[in-house]
Formats: structure tokens, C-alpha cells, sequence
């Protein structure tokens, strides 16, 4: 007898929790988009009873407890209606943060005037990270201005060339 079946049993496919992702992304962001609210990441974590469904939620200006409460009350019934599970879940409604990860053009576009601290895949003169003010955005990457010791110098950045972006929170 093999034990491939004690294998499939175990903890869910990669491509099955993706999968579930997407599908939870796409019931979402339309709802959310109703509400002006913007659909950041939903991700399920956890198994069985003590699995969760975390939606990220985002607009202008930032994220009240109403828009949370707003999203939850929508997207609750939404979700219970493709019936993700065979048994009960929770759904998390929050926002993704001050300093979260930058994955779209637009969260890059929302960052113009503001600094970010980026992480390359590769040294650009030889910096393996860079923090600078967002400039410009388009669809292939981003240009930055860089504070130099007197001069502030500008530096173009593929998003290829990106492992990792976040907001550089300032308290002042």
C-alpha cells in the first residue's frame, strides 16, 4: 500500500490555497470596490475550524473601523455563499499597514512625493537597497530621488528589479 493518500490528506495543495485565494479575491474586490474600498490581498491561513480568511482593505486617506465593520457585514454573506469550507472559518477584515509590502502600480503611484525603502534583486551602485522619494511611476518601474550628501540624484528602478518595497513611515 502507498502512503501517497496519508500525503494528500495532510495540509492543503499550494495550487489549492492559491486557488482559494484568487477565488476569494475575485467574490471581494468588486463588493469592496461598491464601498470605495480597495481589495489589497486576501489570503487563507490555518486548517479546518481554525482556518482564516484575511482580507486587506485600503482607500485614500486611510482605513476607519466603519469600513472594516462595512466590509465584514458585505463580504460575509458573500463568502458563506460559495461556501469556501466544510466547516466554519474566520473572516478578518483589517489594513495592511503603514509600512506594508508594494505590489501594484497603484500602490507605487499612491507613494508619489512620499519615500520608500527598496530592497534589489541585484546591486544598483552598488546598494543593495535604496531609499529615495517616489518621482515617477509607470507601468515598467519607478524612478526615485535620492538624497546624496548636497546633490539629490534620481535613479530609475525596474520592478523586476524590486525583491521587496515598503513606505518608509516617518514619526515625527
Amino acid at each position: 500500500m502507498s502512503d501517497a493518500g496519508a500525503v494528500s490528506a495532510g495540509k492543503p495543495s499550494v495550487k489549492r490555497a492559491e486557488a482559494l485565494n484568487l477565488r476569494v479575491q475575485e467574490i471581494a474586490a468588486p463588493i469592496l470596490q461598491s464601498y470605495g474600498l480597495e481589495l489589497v490581498e486576501a489570503v487563507c491561513v490555518g486548517q479546518g475550524p481554525r482556518t482564516v480568511i484575511r482580507v486587506f482593505i485600503d482607500k485614500p486617506g486611510g482605513i476607519t473601523l466603519t469600513d472594516c465593520e462595512q466590509a465584514h457585514r458585505s463580504l460575509s454573506p458573500a463568502l458563506d455563499v460559495i461556501d469556501p469550507f466544510p466547516h466554519a472559518y474566520t473572516l478578518e477584515i483589517s489594513s495592511p499597514g503603514l509600512d506594508r509590502p508594494l505590489r501594484s502600480v497603484q500602490d507605487y503611484r499612491r507613494l508619489i512625493g512620499k519615500p520608500v525603502t527598496l530592497k534589489l534583486c541585484e546591486p544598483i551602485q552598488a546598494q543593495w537597497r535604496l531609499v529615495g522619494a517616489v518621482v515617477e511611476v509607470d507601468d515598467r518601474g519607478v524612478t526615485l530621488a535620492i538624497q546624496q550628501k548636497k546633490t539629490t540624484e534620481t535613479i530609475r528602478v525596474e520592478f523586476d528589479q524590486i525583491a521587496l518595497a515598503r513606505r518608509k513611515v516617518e514619526f515625527s
